[in-house]
This record gives C-alpha cells, structure tokens and sequence, in this order.
C-alpha cells in the first residue's frame, strides 16, 4: 500500500469536503437537526469547523461567509426554501444527544 504524500491527503481531504458540501447542497430535504441527532453534526457544524480553520491560516471570514460557502447560498434564504419546524420528538431527541461542551 502506497499512503499519500502530505499535499496528496491535503488534496483529498479537500476533495472529500467538496463532495460532503455537495451532497449536503443536493439534501435540503435532510433537516440538520436530524442530522445533528444521527450524527453529531450538521450544516451549521461544518461551516463554523470551515470557519476556525480560516482563522487558524489569518483568513478574515465570518460566520455568514463560512455558512454561505457550505450552504451555497445565503443561510436565511437557506431557512426559508428547506427549513420546517423541528417536531416535539426532534426536539427531544436533541436535547437528549447534544453534545456536551
């Protein structure tokens, strides 16, 4: 087996990302509190990691900009196109998995 190079696991890290981004776009069906109660993170998750890396390298993004880069668009209009309320039981399933900070 062959491991990749440091740029080539950059590469493909980024790569891996695109595609998470991608299909993440192509989901909106997929509400992120389900995603947040089967695995952890969602969309939100994922552009505020985007955006610590940023300003780990001196990048001056913000939240906005990091939520529209994972979202493809602004996240209000995000919220109003795909967004429903969360049932009792969502809400609930939350509460009970959220991560403990």
């Amino acid at each position: 087996m062959t491991l990749p190079t440091k740029d080539q696991q950059t590469e493909l890290e980024a790569a891996a990302f695109r595609r998470l981004v991608s299909h993440l776009r192509n989901r909106p069906d997929v509400q992120n509190i389900d995603l947040m109660n089967l695995a952890g993170f969602c969309r939100n998750c994922l552009s505020n990691w985007y955006l610590d890396a940023a300003k780990e390298t001196g990048l001056d993004l913000t939240k906005d900009e990091s939520r529209e880069i994972v979202y493809g668009m602004p996240y209000d209009e995000w919220k109003a196109r795909n967004q429903s309320e969360a049932s009792t039981a969502q809400q609930q399933a939350f509460e009970e998995n959220r991560p403990k900070e």
